[in-house]
């Protein structure tokens, strides 16, 4: 094993299947054939290369007939795989057809072969990516509108801060991975382009005016976009998706977060989906580890790491680098692979939440009305001042802790609240945390409703 992803007991922990196999040796062989057998094809409508050597090359182009020992052998000497592909094409083609296969590869690079298999990888990876994140969205739907109106506490530097709602909580990260699908639309124009270009990208040996054709035609073929211009150095297309694996596996790893920290026995607000022994302790037999939340993190945390990586492969000499390009070969694999894992483990996550909304309600009852302290201290503002209603009930607050009793009742019995004039049952009503979500079930509906600020 040289990887968790290669391991028999974690790929399916930090991979999937249909991810794996998208980044496999033979997907990938599979898509520099079917460059090649596209490249002939299209030029032989055009009349570059002869009829008869583009049907025998798309005759032998099938990921069956390559004979991967070789095509290792020859990868560890050449330094690249596509030569060795190239040449057992040429090699098969012509022990049928002597001089047909010559007409391989005609005008084409080694890079042009390998940049367009990895869009085409990429391509098949963002369906997944797309899949994945319409799954979550329908869930977060679901638990946004079940829990709109349900109170909980907001919490700031992991402090007790003021209610809000669970909807609330969920609909801001609905929203957020409503973005990530925007983004991931706005990305596959500017990913999903073909490299056609030859030696320094300038199409030099496709003569009579047919290399803009050629390149056209082949785009259309493969069904991707004709660059306006060679690619071969010019790496933002692939940082940028990198860039966007960070960004989306990071919202993963925040919501992740927040449950493990939800998840703590003092706390108790949700739980994971419960399986018979999931997330079990060695030793401790009461312990429910929230263990889908550490794979989450743990993946998003290192697809962060490598979309570094991709940004120093951005860093290319000339028109052919020496050494950046490979960085690619080596982390577009991995990112792919961890991001959709970390998808599918927080569409998991988010369907099978369990929700504590009695403890929620539970919590907020902690501090004894200080959650509430905010909405006192405004309701009290009016009549005596904000900066004097705050040190007022900031010192109630502290009294609260000390002498262990509630807020509303030290406001019962403060000479300054009474003079403020606000009767008991207004008391009453600002102390109940119920009362001072704001605009959280309004705001759960507003993303629901996919409305825009300012419609």
């Amino acid at each position: 094993m040289s990887s968790v992803t290669d391991s028999v007991i974690f790929r399916n922990i930090f991979s999937t299947p249909a991810s794996s196999s998208i980044w496999s040796d033979t997907q990938r062989t599979s898509y520099y054939l079917l460059f090649e057998a596209s490249l002939a094809s299209v030029q032989a409508d055009l009349g570059i290369i002869p009829r008869q050597a583009a049907d025998s090359i798309l005759a032998f182009c099938h990921v069956s007939n390559i004979d991967f020992d070789e095509l290792r052998i020859q990868t560890e000497k050449i330094g690249y795989p596509v030569l060795g592909v190239v040449k057992q094409i040429v090699q098969k083609v012509n022990a049928l057809e002597p001089g047909l296969g010559e007409w391989a590869h005609w005008g084409a690079t080694t890079q042009d072969v390998t940049d367009t298999a990895t869009i085409l990888q990429l391509r098949d990876t963002l369906d997944l990516v797309a899949e994945a994140l319409n799954g979550i969205t329908s869930e977060l739907r679901i638990l946004c509108q079940t829990h709109k109106a349900t109170p909980m506490v907001a919490r700031s530097n992991l402090q007790q801060a003021v209610p809000m709602t669970f909807g609330f909580k969920m609909a801001r990260l609905l929203a957020t991975f409503e973005r990530h699908k925007q983004r991931l639309a706005e990305i596959r124009s500017r990913l999903l382009v073909l490299e056609f270009g030859g030696a320094a990208g300038t199409l030099a040996t496709i003569k009579d005016g047919r290399g803009f054709q050629c390149q056209a035609a082949l785009a259309q073929k493969l069904g991707l976009a004709a660059p306006e211009i060679a690619w071969h150095t010019e790496r933002d297309r692939i940082a940028e998706v990198g860039g966007f694996f960070a960004l989306v596996t990071g919202t993963c790893s925040k919501f992740a977060t927040d449950v493990k920290l939800m998840m703590q026995t003092e706390v108790g607000e949700v739980s994971e989906p419960f399986y018979p022994h999931r997330g079990s302790s060695s030793t401790m037999p009461q312990k429910r580890n929230p263990i889908s939340s550490v794979y989450i993190t743990a993946m998003s945390a290192t697809v962060r790491q490598l979309s570094a990586a991709l940004y120093d492969a951005m860093v290319e000499d000339h028109e052919r680098a020496t050494g950046p390009w490979e960085i690619e070969w080596i982390v577009l694999p991995q990112m792919c692979t961890l991001t959709h894992s970390a998808l599918l483990k927080t569409y998991d996550l988010i369907k099978g939440l369990e929700v504590h909304s009695d403890v929620m309600k539970k919590n907020l009852e902690i501090t004894k009305g200080g959650v509430v302290s905010e909405a006192v201290m405004m309701g009290l503002a009016p009549q005596l001042g904000r900066q004097f209603a705050h040190d007022l009930v900031y010192d109630l607050c502290r009294r609260s802790v000390q002498e262990d009793v509630s807020l509303l009742t030290l406001l019962y019995a403060d000479d300054k609240v009474r003079e403020s004039g606000l009767s008991k049952e207004e008391l009453e009503r600002l102390c109940d945390p119920v009362n001072h979500t704001g605009l959280s079930v309004e705001m759960v509906d507003r993303v629901l409703a996919g409305t825009q600020v300012g419609q």
